[in-house]
Formats: C-alpha cells, sequence, structure tokens
C-alpha cells in the first residue's frame, strides 16, 4: 500500500500526475511538463515536495561522539546552525546511504536521509549506538517542502522578511515563522540551483506550499515534480542512491572522497576502506555524442572492451543533450575520452566529460 504526503491533495488540485515512489503516492510532474519545470527551477524558482525523506533525531551527552562514528565526514569543527553531508558505510566500506547532518548543538543533531532507506537506516543506525545516547525517528511528524532556483530568496523574504533567512550555504535557522507557519529553514537542495528547504508539522504543509506558490506567481515559481528533481541532480551530477552508491560501491569509487575524512581515529568502514586502497573504478560524466539516450544499467564500451556501466542517465533540458553517469574502470576515466554506449543493443557514441555537466 502507498502511503500519502500531507500534500497528496495539494499535488491533485494542480493537476499533478501521481506516482509511486518510496512507498509514497508523488507527483512525476504537472500538466506543465518535465522540461518546463526543470527549465523553471534554472531560471526562476520550483517548488517540491520532499516530504517523503526520512528525519532522525540524535541527542544525549555522546550524540558528537556517535555522529563521529557512524558517518564517514568528520564533525570536530561543525558549529551550531550548519549542514553537512556525509556517505555513511558498512564496515565493508560499500554505502548504507548518503544523508545531510544539521547540528543543534553538541547533544542535538538532526539528520535527514533517503526516503527509500529510512527504516533500514534506523535499524543501523539504531545497532551502532553506544553510550548515553537517544535515537528518535520522527519522520511522521514533518513535512518538507524544496523551494529551489534563482529567485527563491525573493519569494520566501515575502513570507517571513529576508533578515530571517539562513545566508550561508549549507546553514539552517529552527524557527522560523514563514508566513505564520514554524518551519526548519536550510539552504539546502537538491537541485544544483540556490533554494531552501523548509521543514514543517505536516498540519501545516498545505498551507505553505500554497502560501509559497501565491508568493512566487509573479516570480515564476510552478510546482514541480520527480521527473524535473531527478533531470535536475542528474544535470548537478548529484549521486542517487541506488544508482551511484550501494552498498557494493564505497564512497571513493563515487566520488566523494572529500566527505571521507580518514585522519578520523575511526568510523564504520574505515578500515575496509583503507584495505581497498586506491579504486580501481570511478564515477564519470558522459556527453553523448551519437543518437539516443542512455539510462541506468547500460554497458560502456572502448575499442570493443567493456569497461564499466552507466549509473543513471537523461536528456539535460538545460544542456540541451543526452548526458549519463558512469562507473568506469579508471583507466579509461580521462575527460574527452571516447566511448560506445549498448543501449538496448544498439551502441551510441559518448565522450567522458567533466562533472558536474551544470554548474551555477
Amino acid at each position: 500500500m502507498q502511503l500519502k504526503t500531507p500534500l497528496y491533495d495539494s499535488h491533485v488540485a494542480c493537476g499533478g500526475k501521481m506516482v509511486p515512489f518510496a512507498g509514497y503516492l508523488l507527483p512525476v510532474q504537472y500538466p506543465t511538463g518535465v522540461i518546463a519545470e526543470h527549465m523553471a527551477v534554472r531560471t526562476h524558482a520550483g517548488l517540491f515536495d520532499v516530504s517523503h525523506m526520512g528525519e532522525v533525531m540524535i541527542t544525549g551527552p555522546d550524540a558528537f561522539a556517535n555522529i563521529q562514528n557512524l558517518f564517514t565526514n568528520d564533525f570536530t569543527s561543525m558549529v551550531d546552525g550548519k549542514v553537512r553531508y556525509s556517505p555513511m558505510c558498512y564496515e565493508n566500506g560499500g554505502v548504507v546511504d548518503d544523508l545531510i547532518v544539521y547540528r543543534y548543538h553538541q547533544e542535538k543533531y538532526l539528520v535527514v536521509v533517503n526516503a527509500s532507506n529510512r527504516h533500514k537506516d534506523v535499524e543501523w543506525m539504531k545497532s551502532h549506538l553506544f553510550g548515553d545516547v537517544k535515537l528518535e525517528d520522527c519522520s511522521d511528524q514533518v513535512a518538507q517542502v524544496a523551494l529551489q532556483g534563482p529567485a527563491s530568496a525573493k519569494i520566501l523574504s515575502k513570507l517571513t522578511g529576508a533578515q530571517e533567512l539562513p545566508v550561508k550555504f549549507y546553514t539552517f535557522k529552527d524557527p522560523i515563522l514563514v508566513g505564520g507557519v514554524s518551519c526548519i529553514v536550510s539552504t539546502t537542495g537538491y537541485t544544483g540551483e540556490s533554494g531552501y528547504e523548509c521543514y514543517c508539522a505536516p498540519a501545516d504543509a498545505p498551507k505553505l506550499w500554497n502560501m509559497l506558490l501565491e508568493a512566487g506567481k509573479d516570480e515564476g515559481l510552478i510546482p514541480c515534480g520527480l521527473g524535473a528533481r531527478d533531470t535536475l541532480r542528474l544535470e548537478a551530477a548529484m549521486p542517487l542512491y541506488g544508482h551511484e552508491m550501494d552498498e557494493t560501491i564505497t564512497p571513493f569509487e563515487t566520488g566523494l572522497g572529500s566527505y571521507v575524512k580518514m585522519a578520523k581515529s575511526d568510523f564504520i568502514g574505515k578500515n575496509a576502506l583503507e584495505a581497498k586502497g586506491e579504486p580501481t573504478r570511478v564515477r564519470v560524466g558522459l556527453k553523448i555524442t551519437g543518437r539516443g539516450i542512455a539510462r541506468e544499467e547500460c554497458d560502456v564500451y572502448a575499442g570493443g572492451q567493456k569497461i564499466g556501466r552507466t549509473t543513471s542517465g537523461t536528456h539535460g533540458p538545460f544542456l540541451g543533450y543526452a548526458i549519463a553517469m558512469a562507473l568506469l574502470d579508471r583507466s579509461f576515466g580521462e575527460v574527452g575520452a571516447p566511448v560506445e554506449i549498448d543501449v538496448r543493443g544498439r551502441k551510441i557514441t559518448a565522450e567522458v566529460a567533466p562533472l558536474p555537466f551544470y554548474k551555477k
């Protein structure tokens, strides 16, 4: 049985095409279509329902020590009000999930996890806690909307005042009253654009959604679905769990080495990552030079030799050409190198491209 977010009726009222995703019914697109929604975010603003994401609160005197052990990034220098991205690894170095951590203070952290991994992540974290610490899965008490695009600050300021908003990238404030709705507001997102993610009580979500759409109607704001969310993150080369990373792929292989702090005294998976050494495969970008679009799980060849597989692929609406990300043998990862991609038995030409494909 598919669950509904608190904004289900709002999506239906806007003409959203509802599809199952990560256990929820969510809009894949609205009547405007994926390309229009994608371009709105790149040039003006788009509004996304991301209430399906999971939220976990970790508190107590040993909260910091547990955060340090669970996640590969280093949180020693993290100050209150900051947000930090991190993979979370198994003992073998594979990825449990990638997530973001909000620091309230040394003894209180909000951890936001991928919707499809919520229950797995919670059980993994619980089974590795130690000392005086408490973990609460508060996902069902939180709704989340993402306001993304260059007009986001102007739109949100109409409902709260610019002086109230967090300014620096990957910071947050809690609480902020947005049109009277109490929210956590962070300068985060998954589109490659500036913007905000707003967390509120589920009962307040429809009011917040409607107020934002009204405040943004003169700024080009439109509601956006899963389709545009995926094309946007792919242009920005943002990895997606289950595609660019999973339990068989290490953070180093998928290009997340800057978020793995091997100088830390310890974290789950550190020993395995040390033992593996330099990765033999790397995540690369592919620009399609032939005719066609490569999706995930397409074999990639060079000189007739299979050298890897694609992990995600699409037409880049803003770029104007087809793109893909792939895990390739590292010796074939040089930018500009020609490759072929097997798309349902037909090989199309491509070349290794620098990541990200798009940067604002």
